[in-house]
């Protein structure tokens, strides 16, 4: 039997803001060999942490550590995530939340479509998987930007606010997010109105022990929906391919995620 030599790399991203007690276990539970063709890296990116998570992911084992030195909010840091995926030359990215509630040990699992050729993008899909814990509230919060998220682009979506995603090299050099609030809805009304195949994975979910969430309802509500119209607003060419995308972004001289 012949031996397969690694050729290719997945990028495992971890947005993170004051999550000490529960950045090393979800580092811990990282599967580093899953597939024979691909090395794993583990990026953390620290949203100004000031509870000590940088140094926490450091000594768990995180590859590398991105810091920014204030707060920026959850959609920058994902956006850098995606950035620091394609300067480390990722074929696949894979971003999963801090907070301990997404199973690191599905990984591969929710890039399993993109290996195959399947998908472009991927979600680690609660409402088609096991929940243990939601709240009754934040179920039916999830419901609604779901649906809202269907009826725009005509598509059946059903956990549209999942914080475990993964990314063909193409998703994430074309993916833009814009605002610093948030990521989930804008970047994948941003994905699939540019023609990204989604493809939705079965996970099992549980709420975290440890910490809080950054999510508070009306905050939440007043900058997700005005993003989410803005990034409707926004054009894409009816001629869009994903190839045409990517050339235009390398020859303006913009060609990572970041706007």
């Amino acid at each position: 039997m012949n031996n397969i030599e690694p050729d290719k790399k997945l990028v495992v991203f971890i947005p993170a803001h004051n999550e000490v007690g529960n950045i090393e276990r979800v580092i811990a539970r990282i599967p580093r060999t899953f597939h024979p063709r691909y090395t794993v890296e583990v990026v953390v990116i620290d949203d100004g942490s000031t509870d000590g998570t940088a140094e926490a992911a450091k000594l768990a084992g995180a590859d590398r550590v991105h810091s920014f030195p204030v707060n920026l909010g959850l959609g920058a840091a994902v956006r850098e995530g995606l950035a620091q995926s394609c300067l480390l030359d990722a074929d696949i990215g894979l971003m999963i939340d801090a907070d301990n509630e997404y199973p690191p040990e599905q990984i591969p699992e929710v890039v399993a479509p993109i290996i195959r050729g399947t998908a472009d993008y991927t979600f680690g899909s609660r409402f088609k998987g096991s929940i243990e814990g939601m709240r009754l509230n934040r179920r039916l919060g999830n419901y609604f930007f779901a649906l809202v998220q269907s009826i725009l682009l005509r598509k059946w979506i059903f956990d549209g606010q999942s914080g475990m995603r993964g990314f063909s090299r193409s998703a994430m050099e074309c993916a833009e997010i814009i605002h610093d609030y948030n990521y989930a809805q804008v970047l994948t009304l941003n994905l699939l109105r540019k023609g990204f195949r989604l493809e939705e994975v079965p996970i099992a979910y549980k709420v975290r022990t440890h910490g809080r969430s950054f999510v508070k309802f009306r905050q939440y509500v007043t900058s997700v929906i005005p993003a989410m119209y803005k990034e409707m607003r926004r054009p894409v060419p009816s001629s869009y391919s994903r190839a045409n995308w990517r050339a235009a972004r390398l020859e303006s001289g913009n060609g990572s995620p970041r706007e």
